[in-house]
């Protein structure tokens, strides 16, 4: 997980009454509510008195959020979970931070920190009713900093503001470091920081939550698979692998030239045919999809290229085939590989001639169609077999693309998500579907095999089994839920034997192959039998 996909909408879950935060409940407060309240405040108890009040509600505030935060997601390393807390900070509205830098040494617990703070709503709320300030008076902000940070090194650490916008600055501005790295120059600051056993309780309420969790998973037991609808729209693109896709996508689509996709089943090929379609000059007029892979040798011919009335047992009427109904527009061959010989002879002449023959007629028709095909088979390999003719592969074959499975780009699996929870919220009528922070990492950890169709399908499972519009880690899947993180920095270790090195690497590599062992034992570079033998090993030492 990083910082930057946390998206507020997947952290708060909203019922009518309660608002919670990850388990924890939460409720909104007005700015000039909390000005005025600072205001009693200092006029009753004193600056010194308020501010230590202040910066202790956000010291407990920021090692509840540190705690959540760890608790939910598996985090790439510690100053990404680090630089959460700006994060955070930027979704609830507080303030825009900007981390100017962080540096954290693992052996002696070293921290240094410098962030920003633009457009503080604590700043805005101190020169509402104070007027301009003396000294800075982020006392919340500093306060969730310090406790935040504290809780994710689990030392102390202070920050102390050195700007700020309440005196007259450009923006507020703080210094984050541990007790050991400010010496005595946090003395003066150490009165308004002293909290009693936060950290105990936090961690007391983080079990708490928890248990409640994994009880809230327990009562999803429903399982039930469903069928998706195919992609429409393109979501939002991370990975360059993809984002490579779409762009020759677009060149290739002011031409008219054919267009061959191929990668995995479930990929995504008809998403990009139609995108390319929508770009090209044929986007007005229509787009035809057709599963080759779908219909007989008798019933396919006709679906193509029509049919005359009595040409057959059941023909009753002259019928156009797709290639005359996509006139001007894209027609789409999926699965190209498995359409059968005298069918390829016939698409050949299509392409070659741009003119059809109904099936029973002897009378040719032009037309005018781009023709885009997509198939999962390796087409090379059915041409050197002769099932697959050579001439027709080349004149497809004009512009290929290949699209890449999901499980090599997995920057998109989060966007992806969000797209298909948006969308099935209209489907399913689920207004208020919301994927639930708790799943990221249970979306992220999996290889999926059956790509991006089978993302839209498993969170479609977990949609319609959510009990409250929200998507939950025992929504989804068992085969989702069971995928085993996949091993991290922290996860090898210089202690580690030299055997558990490699059995770490084995798994990793199955997961990333979804669970193709000839391919798994082309990467790691041993025979197949080697594999097994070693797999053996493995399940025998468990």
């Amino acid at each position: 997980m990083r910082a930057q996909d946390l998206q507020l909408d997947e952290l708060i879950a909203f019922d009518e009454g309660t608002l919670s935060f990850q388990g924890r409940r939460v409720v909104l407060h007005d700015m000039h509510a909390m000005a005025r309240f600072r205001k009693d405040l200092v006029n009753a108890t004193g600056q010194e008195h308020a501010r230590s009040i202040l910066t202790r509600f956000g010291f407990y505030w920021g090692h509840n959020d540190a705690a959540a935060m760890r608790r939910v997601f598996e985090w790439e390393n510690l100053e990404e979970l680090l630089r959460a807390g700006p994060r955070l900070h930027a979704l609830q509205g507080v303030t825009k931070a900007i981390v100017r830098s962080l540096e954290f040494n693992s052996d002696d617990g070293h921290l240094h920190t410098e962030v920003e703070w633009h457009d503080s709503a604590e700043a805005t709320e101190h020169l509402e009713e104070f007027g301009r300030s003396n000294s800075p008076s982020c006392w919340i902000l500093c306060g969730y900093a310090s406790g935040y940070a504290s809780f994710c090194v689990g030392h102390d650490v202070y920050f102390v503001e050195k700007t700020c916008a309440a005196c007259g600055d450009e923006l507020c501005y703080a210094v984050g470091k541990d007790r050991e790295s400010w010496g005595d120059e946090i003395e003066p600051h150490l009165q308004f920081f002293q909290i009693e056993d936060v950290r105990r309780t936090v961690l007391e309420l983080t079990e708490r939550l928890k248990r409640t969790t994994f009880e809230l998973e327990l009562k999803d037991k429903r399982v039930r698979e469903l069928e998706g609808q195919p992609l429409t729209d393109i979501a939002d693109v991370r990975s360059k692998e993809f984002q490579t896709v779409l762009a020759l996508g677009a060149r290739v689509a002011r031409f008219d030239s054919s267009v061959l996709l191929v990668g995995e089943t479930g990929v995504g090929k008809e998403v990009i045919a139609r995108y390319i379609h929508d770009q090209s000059e044929r986007r007005r007029e229509k787009f035809v999809a057709v599963d080759c892979s779908a219909l007989p040798e008798t019933i396919l011919e006709s679906e193509l290229f029509g049919h005359k009335a009595g040409s057959f047992t059941g023909a009753v009427r002259d019928r156009k085939g797709l290639f005359e109904e996509g006139e001007g527009g894209t027609i789409f061959l999926d699965e190209i590989g498995e359409v059968p010989p005298p069918i390829q002879v016939k698409l050949l002449r299509v392409l070659q001639e741009r003119k059809i023959r109904r099936v029973g007629e002897n009378k040719e028709r032009k037309v005018n169609v781009r023709v885009m095909a997509a198939s999962n088979k390796d087409l090379k390999a059915a041409v050197r077999e002769g099932s697959f003719r050579d001439d027709l592969y080349y004149r497809l074959r004009v512009v290929e693309l290949e699209i890449p499975p999901l499980r090599e780009r997995p920057e998109d699996i989060l966007p992806l998500a969000r797209f298909f929870v948006e969308r099935l919220a209209r489907k399913l009528d689920l207004p208020n579907l919301q994927l639930d922070a708790s799943c990221i990492d249970v979306l992220q950890r999996h290889s999926w095999p059956g790509n991006v169709r089978e993302l839209e399908n498993a969170l479609e499972r977990a949609a319609v089994l959510s009990e409250v519009g929200r998507i939950i880690p025992g929504g989804l899947p068992p085969a989702v839920r069971r995928t085993e993180p996949e091993p991290n920095d922290h996860g090898y270790s210089i202690r580690q034997p030299l055997k558990a090195v490699e059995n770490n690497h084995i798994r990793a590599v199955l997961r990333h192959t979804g669970g193709n062992r000839t391919e798994a034992a082309k990467i790691l570079g041993i025979g197949a039998t080697t594999l097994w033998r070693r797999l053996k090993d493995i399940d025998d030492a468990k």
